[in-house]
């Protein structure tokens, strides 16, 4: 970044500090604001990011290696595998769903596309990112079932389409791309990823916590030492040839369970760190691609990222709570609150340094429909999230065994402390 750009950021970051707690509460969201300052300052070009493809690329992985260590944390796999029921299904059936419908909307709507590219459109887009509705899984009044269904479903998605993201990677760049060449991609990058993963999660998770227990660690040095669990399973994954981004998942996930208790409180810098890289991402995403979309935009591409965003979430949400007994507004309610965020602008960011067919095109679906539901989902999510509280309690004091009032144990959201925090004492830093 140059410096009028280091000044616009620390500027706008210091300004929505100022109002972020009413914010909350409204029509302005922290990516809406970001993104909008990115496009605002390229437009009279005080702000014209020219960055190598490496560096955007570097700063998309390093920032996704964070939110998935992050993420991972989060998630207690005990009390979890007890309540999967509705992101069980969200992630089993709806995120498979959602990429076929993805793919057959681009190839239908935009017929210059090929299917692997349209594949690869519809995997990137995949992820869903509450933080972008906060509101949705932050409202108490919204069921605690539903939000946790949401929360869960965005933390580990972007995780779970890695896999496919790298084949079609190779697929539409025209790497190694027979069976057996797929299959030693996916044992190298994979395979080594999680056993890379886990055995820093699990060494640096014991070190840390046996440290704090005999009182030789400070708690700032503890949170930074679980920042460098996070980076050392990255960097570790990347220098033999394995995937960083799984490594970070599996090292978040057995940092957790080791750490236990002391586990949120340790990933709060390695999240603070994550957020920070997030706000400059999205400043990036609206300054580098949100102009030059503007350029190529045409009805098509407008109208797949619309039908991305609706009928290709409505009806793969629809189809996977099938059996759940959940009420049309509940369908309706989870099936519109998932955004397209971060972990879409960040594998885009991934494909800036590879040559891919019909490249503008390409870029220009996603930038859509990030920026799309940046705008939609930001506007309605605090609005929505009070509609659909006031019809649930409503019916709940009719109906007092609905699905959906049924008791979950609460996991933390992302970038959210307040609830974590009001049920224990984690210590101080």
């Amino acid at each position: 970044m140059n410096a009028i750009a280091v000044v616009l950021v620390a500027a706008a970051v210091i300004g929505f500090a100022l109002v972020s707690r009413p914010a909350a509460a409204g029509l302005v969201t922290m990516p809406m604001v970001f993104v909008a300052l990115g496009a605002a300052a390229a437009a009279p070009g005080w702000v014209t990011l020219e960055v190598e493809p490496e560096a955007l690329a570097l700063l998309g992985e390093v920032t996704l290696g964070m939110i998935l260590f992050g993420d991972a944390v989060r998630i207690d796999t005990r009390v979890l595998r007890r309540e999967l029921g509705m992101p069980a299904r969200l992630l089993g059936i709806g995120l498979p769903l959602s990429v076929a419908l993805g793919t057959l909307i681009v190839v239908g709507v935009l017929p210059g596309m090929g299917v692997a590219e349209a594949a690869l459109i519809a995997v990137i887009l995949a992820p869903t990112d509450a933080a972008l509705g906060q509101a949705v899984v932050t409202d108490e009044a919204v069921p605690q079932r539903v939000r946790q269904g949401l929360n869960v479903e965005s933390g580990l998605n972007d995780g779970l389409v890695l896999p496919a993201v790298l084949v079609l990677i190779a697929v539409v760049t025209g790497e190694e791309t027979t069976a057996g060449s797929w299959m030693g991609l996916l044992g190298r990058q994979l395979g080594l990823g999680v056993l890379i993963g886990i055995g820093v999660g699990v060494g640096g998770g014991w070190l840390i916590r046996r440290g704090l227990a005999a009182g030789r660690v400070e708690g700032i040095y503890a949170q930074l030492g679980t920042l460098a669990v996070a980076v050392l399973a990255f960097g570790s994954a990347h220098l033999v040839g394995a995937n960083g981004f799984i490594a970070a998942f599996g090292a978040g996930l057995a940092f957790g369970a080791i750490s236990d208790q002391e586990a949120a409180h340790l990933d709060e810098y390695t999240e603070d760190t994550g957020r920070l890289l997030a706000i400059v991402a999205f400043f990036v995403f609206g300054n580098v691609f949100v102009l030059s979309t503007v350029e190529v935009l045409s009805w098509r591409i407008v109208l797949c990222a619309l039908l991305l965003l609706t009928v290709g979430r409505l009806l793969p949400v629809a189809i996977s709570l099938i059996g759940f007994d959940a009420a049309r507004p509940t369908v309706l309610f989870v099936g519109w609150f998932g955004p397209r965020g971060l972990a879409s602008i960040l594998f885009g960011l991934l494909l800036l340094e590879r040559e891919v067919p019909a490249a503008q095109e390409f870029f220009a679906v996603i930038a859509v429909t990030v920026v799309a539901s940046v705008v939609l989902h930001g506007m309605t999510a605090a609005w929505g999230a009070r509609r659909y509280g006031d019809w649930f309690a409503a019916q709940k004091a009719r109906h007092a065994a609905m699905p959906e009032a049924v008791p979950v144990t609460a996991h933390r959201i992302r970038w959210h402390r307040n609830a974590h925090r009001a049920g224990t004492d984690r210590g101080q830093r």
